[in-house]
């Protein structure tokens, strides 16, 4: 089966997630289908923020998703993208 790859745009971003330090959403964008429900969404943040606080990368695979993190203090800032995409391209 051929992959498509499609160029470099806004469109490659799938979510934008801002988290404090206990996992609780503060803000959360999705540009996609993905996850069409509330419940759908908290239980992917759920298991974003299990996997990546206790953790220096900035750089995950989960759920066929690039998600790239950053923490400040007590703030969580992810940006998920496609499987495919290039994750300096999700961090910029």
């Amino acid at each position: 089966m051929d992959t498509l790859i499609l160029e470099p745009s806004l469109y490659t971003v799938k979510a934008v997630l801002i988290m404090d330090n206990d996992g609780e959403r503060l803000y959360a964008k999705y540009y996609d289908d993905t996850y069409p429900t509330v419940k759908e969404q908290k239980a992917f943040e759920k298991n974003i923020f299990n996997k990546t606080h206790r953790t220096d990368s900035e750089i995950a695979l989960l759920e066929g998703l690039t998600v790239v993190y950053k923490s400040n203090i007590d703030l969580y800032f992810y940006v998920i993208g496609s499987s495919h995409e290039n994750e300096v391209m999700l961090y910029t």
